[in-house]
C-alpha cells in the first residue's frame, strides 16, 4: 500500500530540500520507513529537531507529533534543543567512565559555566554525555566539533577547548 500524504500546512517552515525529502519518501510504499533518514536529514539543515518542523514531518507521514518524538528520542543523536557550533560529547561508556570522563566532563562544565545538556550563551559549545563512541582504547574520549580527542585528563581540558575558540575567563 502506497501512502500519499501532503501537508497542508501553507507556510511550511521546514528547509525545502528536507520538505522535498520527506514528499519524495511518502510517495513510496512503506514510507513510514523513511521517518528517520527524514529526520537525519532535518537535523543536519537545522541543527536540532523543532516542535514546529516535527509537527510538519508527522503531517506529511500521517502519524502524530508524539510518535515523531518518540521515534527521535529513542536515538541519541537527535537534539530537540539547538547545539552550539562545537557541540562536545564526552563518552560515558564503562571505559570511558573508569578511566575518569567524569572528571573531564567535570572540567568542562566549570570552564564553560554549563550543566550538561546546556549550551553556552554565545552559542559557541554544547555539551553533552555519549553513551559509547567506540573507541575504549582511547579512554576517556571527548569529541569537540568533529575533533576526536583520547586519553583525556582534566588538565588537557582548557588547551582543546582553545582550540575551539574558548576565551577563558576575560574577567
Amino acid at each position: 500500500m502506497t501512502t500519499q500524504n501532503t501537508c497542508s500546512c501553507s507556510s511550511s517552515t521546514l528547509p525545502e530540500e528536507v520538505r522535498r525529502f520527506a514528499e519524495d519518501r511518502v510517495a513510496q510504499s512503506r514510507a513510514r520507513s523513511f521517518l528517520i533518514p527524514t529526520l537525519h536529514k532535518l537535523q543536519n539543515a537545522v541543527g536540532y529537531l523543532r516542535d514546529d518542523h516535527i509537527e510538519e514531518i508527522a503531517e506529511l507521514f500521517g502519524v502524530t507529533p508524539n510518535q515523531v518524538k518518540g521515534v527521535a528520542s529513542f536515538y541519541h543523536f537527535f537534539s530537540f534543543e539547538p547545539k552550539g557550533a562545537c557541540p562536545i560529547s564526552v563518552c560515558t561508556g564503562t571505559a570511558c567512565h573508569v578511566r575518569g570522563a567524569a572528571d573531564v566532563l567535570a572540567k568542562i562544565m566549570k570552564l564553560l559555566k554549563i550543566e550538561d545538556g546546556e549550551r553556552t550563551e554565545d552559542g559557541l559549545f554544547s555539551i553533552g554525555g555519549a553513551r559509547c563512541v567506540g573507541m575504549c582504547a582511547l579512554a576517556p574520549v571527548v569529541i569537540i566539533g568533529e575533533k576526536v580527542y583520547g586519553n583525556v585528563t582534566p588538565d588537557q581540558v582548557e588547551d582543546m577547548l582553545k582550540e575551539h575558540g574558548f576565551k577563558g575567563d576575560e574577567t
